[in-house]
């Protein structure tokens, strides 16, 4: 049996995209030299990775065994290019917006300094998205905030992040002490589900007021804070996201002491998972205290 390193990597590629045409694109190759790779690697193990309904595929139970295995390797060779001189640090991370906009940049920035030649690739979603690439192996590492449960994936605190309600300053509202009825009874725009933020949020009103009037679901930091600055009613958002904002005026506090809004941030990383020497550098930078670290 001779495995190859491209079989591997073609492997991988399809079970992270779920399909051979956008695996081929990815790995640069056609759509059929990226068959034939997976047909040559699934007779070399004598065993299907894959189901096949129509052009649909997806990974059976053999395919998720060997997923992760096959990413270690992968990423073992690219540690020991690394290490050679032959690639740079290489890193993937994949947060929620508020991580991903206002904290990981400028350590990322920082880090970058002192290893000019490290490649950082930041892409940003709600819990939902980063929980399902770092379990797939499309990221080293994830941050959301709050916390999830799996048993494949390991959860380190990192930082605590509080939030804050906010309006217009021309809100009635606007800086005063809000009480639970006039929350109850204000209109609201909100992060859309599945977002920590709006998660947390949810879990410190419970048993206290229900919320009535949210006319305006959105998916962006920029897009709330844009929307509450003109009127639309209030949110419940980051402090980190809206400093700017709060020290020009454009926004102002909605004071509600009575909530517990703080939430952990989590780095989420798959227990498979090789951290190779940068990684682990990178995480230590971070402040991250890995085991064994």
């Amino acid at each position: 049996m001779q495995i190859t390193l491209r079989q591997l990597e073609i492997f991988a590629a399809i079970c992270q995209e779920a399909s051979i045409t956008r695996a081929a694109r990815r790995v640069g190759l056609s759509q059929a030299a990226t068959s034939q790779a997976l047909a040559e690697l699934e007779n070399q193990l004598q065993r299907r990775l894959f189901d096949r309904h129509g052009r649909r595929i997806a990974g059976n139970a053999a395919g998720r065994d060997l997923l992760p295995a096959a990413i270690e390797v992968l990423d073992r060779v690219r540690d020991i290019e690394a290490g050679a001189g032959r690639r740079p640090l290489n890193v993937k991370l994949y947060a929620s917006l508020t991580v991903a906009n206002y904290m990981l940049p400028s350590l990322i920035a920082r880090f970058s300094r002192r290893h000019p030649d490290a490649l950082f690739h930041l892409a940003a979603g709600n819990t939902d998205h980063v929980v399902r690439s770092v379990r797939q192996f499309e990221s080293d590492a994830g941050w959301i905030e709050g916390s999830v449960r799996y048993p494949d994936l390991d959860a380190f605190p990192w930082r605590e992040d509080r939030l804050v309600i906010v309006a217009a300053s021309t809100h009635p509202l606007a800086g005063r002490r809000a009480t639970e009825a006039a929350l109850a009874d204000a209109r609201w725009v909100l992060r859309e589900k599945g977002s920590g933020t709006r998660e947390v949020f949810e879990d410190a009103i419970a048993g206290r007021f229900r919320l009535v009037h949210v006319p305006v679901e959105l998916g962006g930091i920029g897009a709330v804070k844009r929307a509450v600055m003109g009127g639309a009613g209030l949110t419940c958002i980051s402090r980190s996201a809206v400093e700017p904002e709060l020290r020009t005026g454009q926004l102002s506090r909605v004071h509600a002491p009575w909530l517990d809004l703080r939430r952990q941030i989590t780095l989420l990383i798959h227990r498979q998972k090789y951290i190779n020497a940068g990684l682990r550098e990178f995480l230590r930078f971070c402040g991250v205290k890995l085991p064994n670290s």
